[in-house]
């Protein structure tokens, strides 16, 4: 009975991958198709890259909070490392590196490990406590790590690299110098390397990567202990380690956000807007509102959230109006109970175990 209901729950988990990655294929392939028989605006043309990066960052944060049950409010600031980071080595090489597809891979390995290495640093103190203090010290990270890149200046010239928190002048370069970071005013001539079959790419392999992680043992570890810290603990799991492994996996993602994101741009800045608080707070919309710990939802939630801005643009005063009552809308559908029953009574799964009951009744 154990190994049938093992081997039961094995094609569930699988069914439902393979409908995240088929859900995922067919968003892929709508905006493709009318870009090749040229249906699609350019304006929306041009969000369909920093959308496969939001899709990235949704899919992580719900890791964060609809898997493990923390809560992060500066997400943004992981994407904000692996944007810089990659960004300062693609400007660095695109002169000796030229193929893309050889560019471009280092530097979303480059942005995701710097993420990842924050994440780490951030978690190991914080993990450990019980209680929202993951939320503070996020939210604080992602003011704090926007702040200090505004105040950097990095610079190369024959003799090697030059650093300065005071102005590009102090760092005192030769005549060949190029000012690579330059403060608030962030890094200009950035590759743009990104497309949309790259963010339709990285989205596969960060659904790829979390899904197989939420099925495995690590995940079924990381869910008992938000389900009951005390129990997962009594039985011997290790808290702080699969609490960390959640949080930088999750981490590192977005920092490929980041690259997604700013290879999609020729220059770069660190602003409340694409790195700040607002930020943050837009990908944990887009969570709750997709269902949090549903993968599916925060997909679809995501796209429908940055296209409806846009497609309602025509409307002006009332756009604003129409976005937020799609808003509560989507709240009330994701999260009543007497909806949720009604979504379970008539979803295709149970009529069609209805259909065979009825069948069954009929050939008895």
């Amino acid at each position: 009975m154990k190994k049938g209901s093992r081997l039961g729950s094995m094609k569930k988990s699988t069914k439902s991958s393979l409908t995240t990655y088929l859900l995922a294929l067919v968003l892929f392939l709508v905006p493709q198709t009318l870009m090749m028989t040229g249906s699609i605006s350019n304006l929306l043309k041009g969000l369909l890259v920093p959308m496969c990066a939001y899709v990235i960052m949704a899919i992580s944060l719900n890791l964060t909070v609809g898997i493990l049950g923390e809560l992060s409010l500066g997400h943004a600031g992981f994407m904000c490392v692996g944007a810089f980071a990659s960004a300062f080595f693609s400007v660095c090489v695109k002169d000796t590196i030229t193929s893309v597809w050889v560019r471009l891979p280092l530097a979303i390995i480059i942005g995701g490990v710097a993420a990842a290495i924050f994440g780490f640093i951030v978690g190991i103190p914080v993990l450990r406590l019980k209680g929202d203090y993951l939320a503070i010290v996020t939210l604080a990270f992602g003011e704090i790590i926007k702040n200090v890149v505004n105040v950097i200046y990095v610079g190369k010239d024959s003799k090697g690299f030059h650093f300065s928190t005071e102005s590009a002048a102090a760092m005192n370069m030769d005549i060949d110098g190029k000012t690579i970071i330059n403060g608030a005013l962030g890094i200009t001539g950035i590759p743009r390397d990104a497309t949309f079959a790259v963010g339709f790419v990285l989205v596969i392999i960060t659904l790829f990567v979390i899904l197989n992680l939420i099925h495995s043992r690590d995940g079924r570890a990381i869910m008992a202990i938000r389900d009951n810290r005390i129990a997962a603990e009594s039985i011997g799991i290790n808290v702080t380690k699969y609490k960390l492994i959640a949080f930088v996996v999750s981490a590192f993602f977005a920092g490929i956000a980041g690259v997604l994101y700013t290879h999609n741009l020729s220059s770069l800045t660190a602003t409340t807007d694409n790195f700040g608080y607002n930020m943050s707070i837009m990908i944990l919309v887009y969570v709750v509102l997709g269902g949090i710990g549903n993968i599916k939802g925060s997909i679809i939630a995501t796209i429908i959230l940055t296209l409806l801005p846009e497609e309602l643009r025509f409307l002006n005063d009332y756009r604003m109006l129409i976005y937020s009552i799609v808003l509560i809308v989507m709240m009330i559908f994701t999260s009543s109970p007497a909806l949720e029953g009604f979504r379970e009574k008539y979803s295709p799964k149970h009529l069609l175990k209805n259909k065979k009951k009825i069948k069954a009744k009929e050939a008895a």
